[in-house]
């Protein structure tokens, strides 16, 4: 929610108080209000500058990333998964850490972004699916320098299909739609143009 819509909310629940015959002070309402809007600057700070991934300890990381890589095996979404455990009460074997000790908030907080930040541990834990939003280089389509006239460009867009390469490489391929409604086909997502797709930050 943006401050707007939280003061909205207060406000509605202060009328609500004044209804029932319990009607808050103007004093009392602008201290809820303000230790709110704090609360909620602090969140945003903290989710914007801090990956969620860093409080774990490697040995949570390390679950955290086996849980992950055998959903993806079973083609079912991490996340998902692990909310309808919750849902459901049903024990998250290893994972149920998160549950117990860190809690929904901190889940919701977590982005692919977070995940890629930890690449080389995580051997590339987190795989595509349709209808991820990444970002794509312009080096998939002509050539760029790191210093230069023609320079690194990155472009928002869906991932619309996944494709396996039946060549014996394992080479996986992926098309994906730009905002300008164009289509690429990008080959070798997970090798060699690894390094011209990123995930995006929100």
């Amino acid at each position: 929610m943006n401050p707007t819509e939280i003061e909205a909310t207060l406000q509605a629940a202060f009328q609500n108080c004044e209804k029932a015959g319990c009607a808050l002070t103007e004093q009392q309402k602008e201290i809820i209000i303000q230790a709110i809007a704090h609360q909620h600057s602090l969140e945003n700070t903290d989710s914007a500058s801090t990956n969620p991934l860093a409080e774990l300890t490697t040995e949570e990381r390390r679950s955290f990333w086996e849980y992950i890589k055998q959903q993806q095996q079973q083609d079912r979404d991490w996340k998902i998964q692990l909310l309808n455990d919750w849902f459901m009460s049903r024990d998250s074997g290893k994972v149920q850490f998160i549950r117990d000790r860190y809690g929904l908030q901190w889940l919701n907080r977590i982005k692919p972004v977070h995940i890629a930040e930890y690449a080389d541990e995580t051997e590339d834990a987190l795989r595509l699916k349709v209808g991820d939003r990444i970002e794509v280089s312009n080096g998939l389509w002509e050539w760029v320098q790191e210093t230069g006239p023609c320079q690194r460009e990155w472009y928002s867009c869906t991932v619309l299909q996944i494709k396996e390469a039946d060549d014996g490489n394992n080479t996986t391929s992926c098309i994906v739609r730009l905002s300008n409604g164009a289509e690429y086909e990008i080959q070798g997502i997970y090798s060699w143009n690894r390094y011209n797709w990123r995930w995006m930050s929100e």
